[in-house]
């Protein structure tokens, strides 16, 4: 048995949870569905569960919060099998949102998960799922986002809509560059961090207020600068040198102020160094003409020696 389709059947949480789970438990099964069947709770035993399922319907149910913090059992580790999760028209919410997030992190299998019709789902809860696939508070951030999943359904792509317009663009990434999470994160940083116009937008969304040139090493801005020409032409570049000078001159402005220091402190080393050897030269002085004062004394106590023993033998 390879793939299983129990939908409309009203097999509710019992059903699936003690009795579906549990005889499945060691088979080959690979697809299992069961919308619509008056499913609530869920209770995942990694033990009991299929070890070879990668796709998971659970559409049409009342799945909540609690249901994802069980679900996401499926999809952390590296033993994780579920590449497809339809979750769509539950009862998922913002919370819900946020456990799925944290099991995705790092999460290498799952490539379609399906929430359409969660009405619960805020804008905040839409800003979660947008930060797992670009979050673009650094450039580190952006290449450890979830490279993985390509289609992240919410509802209906409206223009008007960014948060769900910038998640398709950064599954679309994800899935022209299938396999290859470098290849992926680096086109990731050149779509949007280097895009004046797509990060603008995406800083907007997600509260960042810096400049993404602030990160780079100046050393690294030629490389920088050439690839934002490449991708996005010569407007995108005179803004991208535009942003980046600020930080280039302050780092200039930093040295100056560093050489001025030292030579400040070298110039209060050298004085102290000039009444150093000002005070090793009246010492040396000094203990010149002890010299004198003790050699004179010796010889004053010699030539009295002398003229004492002239006297005896007269």
């Amino acid at each position: 048995l390879r793939c299983l389709d129990l939908d409309d059947n009203n097999i509710q949480s019992e059903g699936f949870n003690i009795v579906l789970l549990r005889a499945l438990r060691g088979s080959p099964i690979k697809k299992l569905s069961c919308a619509r069947c008056g499913i609530e709770s869920i209770e995942i035993d990694n033990i009991c569960f299929p070890q070879h399922l990668k796709y998971l319907s659970l559409s049409f149910n009342s799945v909540n919060a609690d249901g994802c913090r069980e679900l996401a059992k499926l999809l952390q580790g590296r033993e994780a099998t579920l590449s497809t999760l339809w979750l769509n028209r539950n009862k998922i919410d913002d919370d819900g949102v946020e456990i799925l997030v944290d099991a995705l992190q790092n999460n290498t299998s799952l490539t379609t998960l399906g929430l359409v019709g969660n009405d619960d789902i805020s804008d905040h809860g839409e800003m979660k799922l947008l930060k797992l696939v670009n979050d673009i508070s650094s450039i580190k951030a952006t290449l450890l986002s979830n490279h993985t999943l390509e289609c992240l359904s919410l509802e209906i792509l409206d223009e008007d809509e960014e948060i769900k317009t910038h998640i398709y663009m950064a599954t679309e990434i994800n899935s022209e560059h299938e396999s290859n999470p470098d290849a992926t994160g680096r086109k990731k940083v050149i779509c949007t961090q280097m895009c004046s116009v797509k990060r603008t937008e995406l800083a907007a969304l997600q509260e960042i207020d810096h400049s993404v040139y602030s990160e780079i090493d100046p050393l690294h801005l030629p490389e920088v600068l050439s690839l934002v020409d490449q991708h996005h032409g010569l407007g995108e570049l005179y803004v991208a040198l535009k942003s980046s000078i600020a930080g280039v001159i302050s780092i200039v402005n930093l040295k100056k102020c560093m050489l001025q220091e030292k030579e400040y402190h070298a110039a209060k080393a050298a004085k102290h160094a000039a009444i150093a050897a000002e005070h090793r030269a009246k010492a040396e002085e000094i203990d010149a003409k002890l010299t004198a004062i003790d050699q004179a004394a010796e010889a004053n106590q010699d030539g009295g020696y002398s003229q004492s023993n002239k006297r005896r033998r007269t």
